[in-house]
């Protein structure tokens, strides 16, 4: 039962007979009650208390019910699924090559459908990014961008799209620096929906899974193409949103083409949890998101978009419309 709900009941059973007030009868000619309660009402008179009450929260069951992180995540799959393609996750880095252009370069990538938005959370010592990323860091840092600064620009675009998932690719020393529990409570606070860290294995994971729990964050873990089965079962044991599978070995970047086995290994993991599963590391064309769409749930690209950015340097006002076009390109879009 919702507040309205609660409301309407005590309207009716607080009700007594005589007083000032509107009868039910007249706040339903009004149009200001529900017809159909349910109750007989002749000579029932609301008080004047439970009216003003009803009447100042009437506007509670035109509000969008509420979305946890979770939801976000799992509907976003869902409508793929339902439309018969991969959940296109899009990676770009939190302040590249400014905050002004990251942000308007997110509100251009999920205005144009991409699923799921994964920021980067820039770092010195990305381990696990290759070049084009480890740049892509480099330039948000020299342009300033800060914690603070980052919060606000995660801020700005769960403000423009309130339903769409947004996780952040990120590194245990940059959560842990903050005060955990202190730093993922602002990334929820912000409109943070999961996080991908890249260095914590779910073995080391206690503190940052209690949390996490606790507060509704989703915690989106690794499967490399090394992992035995016995850990698999024990990573997919402890994640949540999603599963990421590392098509190729190594770090981050494009490449020319997607790695062998791709569906033995997608089913391996299957065989462990019902999570979605998705493929990144080198999805850099469209042949490649075709390819990973036939037998995963989602596919992630952040090399080849995040190179549009590097190539616009020059021009940071063309990069939303550029890096649209890319993202359009990959799904198939036009």
């Amino acid at each position: 039962m919702n507040v309205c709900s609660y409301i309407e009941v005590l309207a009716c059973c607080g009700a007594v007979v005589g007083g000032g007030g509107w009868s039910v009868r007249e706040l339903a000619s009004r149009g200001l009650y529900p017809l159909g309660f349910g109750l007989s009402w002749a000579g029932i008179w609301v008080f004047p208390m439970a009216r003003t009450i009803l009447l100042a929260f009437s506007w509670l069951r035109f509000l969008p019910p509420y979305m946890s992180s979770q939801e976000r995540i799992a509907r976003a799959f869902q409508a793929a699924r339902q439309q018969g393609r991969p959940a296109f996750i899009a990676y770009i880095c939190g302040g590249d090559p400014d905050g002004e252009t990251s942000a308007a370069l997110a509100c251009s990538l999920l205005g144009v459908g991409v699923d799921i938005l994964e920021i980067g959370v820039p770092f010195s010592d990305p381990l696990a990014d290759g070049l084009t990323n480890q740049l892509a860091a480099q330039r948000a840092l020299a342009a300033g961008m800060t914690h603070k600064r980052f919060l606000a620009l995660v801020a700005r675009v769960r403000a423009a799209f309130p339903d769409a998932p947004i996780v952040l690719y990120t590194y245990y020393n940059l959560v842990f620096s903050h005060g955990l529990a202190s730093c993922l409570r602002q990334y929820k606070e912000v409109g943070v929906d999961g996080l991908l860290t890249l260095d914590c294995p779910p073995e080391e994971a206690g503190e940052l899974l209690a949390v996490s729990r606790a507060i509704g964050l989703a915690n989106i873990f690794l499967v490399a193409p090394t992992t035995p089965p016995e850990r698999v079962k024990a990573i997919v044991r402890e994640a949540s949103g999603f599963i990421y599978y590392v098509s190729h070995e190594g770090v981050t970047g494009e490449r020319n083409v997607v790695a062998g086995d791709l569906a033995g290994a997608v089913s391996r993991i299957r065989q462990h949890t019902v999570l979605p599963i998705a493929v990144g590391f080198g999805i850099s064309t469209r042949a490649h998101v075709e390819a990973v769409g036939r037998v995963a749930d989602g596919v992630v690209v952040g090399s080849a978009l995040v190179n549009v950015i590097a190539s616009q340097l020059g021009q940071p006002g063309q990069i939303p419309a550029a890096i649209a076009a890319k993202a359009r390109a990959l799904m198939g879009l036009g």
